[in-house]
């Protein structure tokens, strides 16, 4: 099966909006950069983004899993120029400042149970990075010093630097920057519609899953495993959901064998699943909670690390410190666009209209499995995963060159084309994911689904 040359093509913008010989774009593929001449993006107005050429995408994927609220938001704008103008930038190193004082105390207000203690960062990797240094020192500091082990799941995404990517679990991020931090175990991940096979009872399979962590943790070595790393839905692999009674099952295994269990939300959180922490969506108490990207709708930089209370105890002893700090965590401008991005939040109920909204997202998503490339179509809240497949009956995947032509070669392109920003990724089996900013409604809905619908219509007859 093989995909026919595709006629689509990125619009050439003219030399003027060329992408810079300078610019190093990230995981981008710089003989396509270097072939063709990228969009360039000038503006943003709510679900909407705009080229130099003028023309308009929805934006199927809030930028980056990012923009919450919307472009172009007038009130981030004016809170960062506010703050700029009257403390540009101090470090939270041994002083504070105002905007991450009162940021600190709305999240430990907006967390679940007694995660009180905020560690801010800058992003995703440095919150992931700063929760496996938490569990290895605190457990140090409290006479269990073997205990430095992480254990993530397969195909798991955590971030790029060191740390962090040595948890991540997808081997094509992780080949070229080997050997990484040690030691980090893998377990496998709760795609139901790949490992069905385990069990006809989804909750009978996630069980199973579950049961895989404490396994590992029995071969590692109780006393040796510090940290569980789990995103209340997994991102890479496509948008895959938790199965029923899956994530208390692995709380229960982490207090079993005295391990943290890390909640990475940094796509899931602020209003992704329609509330402000999947745990909260899931009803599952993590230890640590890990955030960045909805925290500012991307309007600022800006992450944290949120741990329980009592992981803080072991460093107020005198002289004791974490010996961990970022120059520019906890940002004053970034706080404080923080600050005006929780009251939108609040202000116009996005969490509640999340929900209300789910199924009709999800409703117009399913219209699409009577497509032949269809295979499944899962997540929850504003996050989506379309996973595409050579054979419906079979579940028959696609190879390595079938992927790559399907993808790249076509489907990519032309969703861009048609006038739809969103993911095509082929890190594991070929998936389409969305994630539209929380403020869209059934006509961006509707929007999607006619584009993906010619698309991938048009990909099959290509086949």
């Amino acid at each position: 099966m093989i995909l026919q040359a595709a006629t689509v093509t990125i619009q050439d913008f003219g030399a003027d909006n060329a992408v810079s010989d300078h610019l190093w774009m990230h995981f981008t593929r710089h003989a396509s950069q270097d072939t063709s001449t990228a969009a360039v993006m000038v503006r943003g107005d709510g679900p909407y983004i705009y080229d130099a050429a003028g023309r308009r995408y929805l934006d199927g994927l809030s930028g980056l899993f990012v923009v919450q609220v919307g472009h172009g938001r007038q009130e981030l704008a004016q809170a960062a120029a506010k703050q700029a103008s009257e403390l540009a930038y101090f470090p939270i190193w041994s002083y504070a400042h105002q905007p991450a004082i009162e940021l600190a105390e709305r999240l430990a207000d907006l967390t679940p149970g007694d995660l009180n203690r905020i560690f801010f960062t800058t992003g995703g990797s440095e919150a992931v990075e700063t929760a496996w240094k938490l569990a290895r020192a605190y457990f140090r500091r409290t006479g269990r010093p073997l205990k430095h082990k992480a254990i993530s799941r397969s195909m798991s995404y955590h971030g790029t630097s060191m740390g962090a990517l040595s948890i991540t679990g997808m081997p094509t991020v992780r080949n070229d920057f080997e050997p990484l931090v040690p030691t980090v175990v893998r377990v496998p991940n709760t795609n139901y519609y790949r490992r069905a096979d385990r069990a006809a009872d989804p909750f009978v399979f996630g069980q199973w899953a579950a049961d895989q962590i404490a396994e590992a943790i029995e071969q590692e070595g109780p006393d040796t495993v510090a940290a569980v790393f789990i995103e209340p839905i997994q991102n890479a692999g496509g948008c895959i959901p938790p199965p029923p009674g899956y994530l208390r099952r692995v709380r229960e295994i982490c207090d079993h064998y005295d391990v943290l269990l890390v909640s990475d939300e940094v796509i899931c959180g602020f209003g992704r699943l329609g509330s402000y922490f999947g745990a909260q969506r899931y009803d599952f108490q993590p230890d640590i909670i890990t955030c960045a990207k909805g925290l500012t709708s991307g309007y600022a930089q800006l992450g944290a690390m949120i741990a329980h209370e009592r992981l803080a105890e072991p460093f107020r002893a005198e002289r004791d410190w974490f010996a961990h700090g970022i120059t520019y965590g906890g940002h004053p401008v970034a706080a404080a666009v923080a600050l005006a991005n929780l009251d939108i939040i609040e202000g116009e109920q996005l969490n509640n209209y999340v929900r209300t909204n789910t199924n009709v997202f999800r409703s117009y998503l399913e219209r699409l499995y009577d497509l032949p490339l269809v295979g499944d179509i899962r997540g929850d809240g504003y996050f989506f995963g379309i996973e595409l497949v050579k054979d419906k009956a079979t579940r028959e995947t696609f190879s390595t060159e079938e992927k790559e032509a399907l993808l790249r070669g076509y489907v990519s392109k032309a969703l861009f084309e048609a006038g739809l920003y969103c993911r095509a990724d082929d890190r594991g089996d070929p998936i389409i994911q969305l994630a539209p900013p929380l403020i869209c409604g059934e006509t961006h809905f509707a929007e999607m689904e006619s584009i993906l619908r010619t698309v991938l219509s048009e990909a099959w007859k290509r086949l």
